[in-house]
């Protein structure tokens, strides 16, 4: 089993944090992703995998969704979608998002590994790419980032 964590750090002071733990039996098999993310506004918030490991300039040095094969920004239950389009985690009430779902399209070995690449957490709701303009079939239409966190190797616990 391959394991791998992120630690989201908030981008601009937004006081949203959190763990997202990945781990995957075989490089065939789906990937477990759980998460917890607080400092939130109720509600949905866009939650993807992003294309570069870099943070140096906040979230925003990381780049786009990771799309290693080119296609259209979707939910994560579509077919054709990037491979980080994990849709939204839903913050309650009192600001805190879990979401506990397995993916078939995250890689943790491989070449198109999620490993060394960013997570990040948006201000809004991921619209995955029905909202019918062309920054829907792109982003989502989820805005700006609010927290985010480089995806390390896990230590399996």
């Amino acid at each position: 089993m391959v394991t791998a964590v992120c630690t989201l750090i908030p981008d601009n002071n937004s006081g949203v944090s959190g763990v997202v733990r990945f781990s995957q039996d075989s490089e065939n098999s789906p990937t477990s992703i759980e998460a917890e993310v607080t400092g939130l506004t109720p509600g949905k918030h866009g939650f993807h995998v992003h294309e570069f490991g870099d943070i140096t300039e906040g979230c925003t040095s990381a780049g786009s969704h990771f799309n290693p094969f080119g296609k259209t920004h979707a939910g994560p239950n579509d077919e054709n979608r990037h491979v980080g389009d994990l849709g939204n985690v839903e913050a309650n009430s009192d600001g805190v998002a879990k979401l506990k779902t397995q993916d078939n399209m995250i890689k943790l070995t491989g070449p198109n590994t999620v490993i060394g690449r960013t997570m990040v957490v948006h201000v809004g709701e991921d619209d995955l790419g029905r909202g019918g303009d062309d920054e829907s079939l792109k982003t989502g239409n989820a805005g700006g980032r609010l927290a985010c966190g480089v995806i390390g190797v896990g230590s399996g616990n």
